[in-house]
């Protein structure tokens, strides 16, 4: 039996999936980044993007880790809307990257599959890294049915 963390296409349906659940996250505002430089190596370090739409949708938070990239934002005090989210699959060599990602990092042998996160509008949210977790907030709704 195969175990589903390490098959073949696993990261790349992880991606996929992120993706998707924030496909409907257009309408919230980046309401809190929280990148952790703690580290001596900066592939242990960490960065959380928090996003919030108001009462009537659950928060989503955007977690990411084994950073090879993050390119600096201008913090502001306030929450900022967001004009447009991505999160793509930056596939292992000899599989190519989208156009987009060309030249983003020095591609070798021995770099993993990664995943990059864009947000853009007034604040912006440049990310590429090896592990991604999006965390999806339950609604009120789906928390008041008991199962």
């Amino acid at each position: 039996m195969t175990d589903e963390h390490r098959a073949t296409d696993a990261f790349k349906n992880r991606c996929t999936n992120a993706a998707l659940a924030l496909e409907s996250c257009a309408n919230y505002f980046l309401d809190r980044i929280s990148l952790d430089e703690s580290n001596a190596n900066r592939k242990d370090n960490t960065l959380d993007v928090w996003l919030r739409e108001g009462p009537q949708q659950p928060d989503v938070v955007i977690s990411l880790s084994g950073l090879h990239s993050v390119r600096p934002w201008e913090p502001e005090a306030t929450p900022s809307f967001i004009d447009g989210i991505s999160l793509v699959h930056l596939p292992k060599l000899p599989s190519p990257w989208p156009a987009d990602a060309v030249g983003r990092l020095d591609r070798s042998g021995d770099l993993p599959e990664l995943v990059w996160l864009r947000i853009t509008g007034p604040l912006e949210v440049d990310a590429v890294a090896s592990i991604v977790t999006v965390y999806r907030a339950q609604s009120d709704d789906a928390a008041s049915v008991l199962r």
